[in-house]
């Protein structure tokens, strides 16, 4: 019984070591409005190692995806992108206005001192890792506006 107490001690410290490999900072999600469909989380990721930002998800959207906006001509683009790089010991913002993670499908309207949920899905040499957020809703004028497609 006590091999088993350690071991599953053991597991637990192992695993968590894996997940604290990338660092989350200040995750807000932006307040949305009654009937509004879409909304946009921002946060900051510094990997310990280099990795990949693959996928996320949250209870409060039907799909999440993982965006960039991009200057196109004259024109500012906003599109899905299959995963972000985040290099060893450099912090990669994701905001309103560069890469960010889009929550499409909102099942409910997003209001003010609200919590999201988020799990980011995130690739590293041992594989795929699965990090837990509470991202915090800001208003809607707490940052530039979001450009639709």
């Amino acid at each position: 019984m006590n091999h088993l107490t350690l071991m599953t001690v053991l597991t637990t410290f192992v695993t968590s070591s894996v997940l604290a490999q990338v660092e989350v900072k200040d995750p807000w999600v932006r307040a949305s409005v009654p009937a509004q469909n879409a909304t946009g989380a921002f946060l900051e990721l510094t990997a310990k190692e280099d990795a990949r930002l693959v996928a996320a998800r949250s209870p409060v959207a039907r799909t999440v995806e993982i965006h960039e906006m991009k200057m196109e001509g004259v024109v500012m683009k906003m599109r899905a992108i299959p995963g972000l790089d985040l290099p060893a010991g450099k912090p990669v913002a994701l905001t309103p206005s560069g890469y960010h993670i889009m929550l499409l499908g909102l099942k409910s309207q997003v209001k003010v001192g609200d919590s999201v949920p988020l799990t980011l899905v995130v690739e590293t040499r041992e594989g795929k890792q699965e990090i837990e957020v509470n991202a915090q809703v800001k208003p809607l004028g707490e940052a530039h506006g979001h450009h639709h497609h």
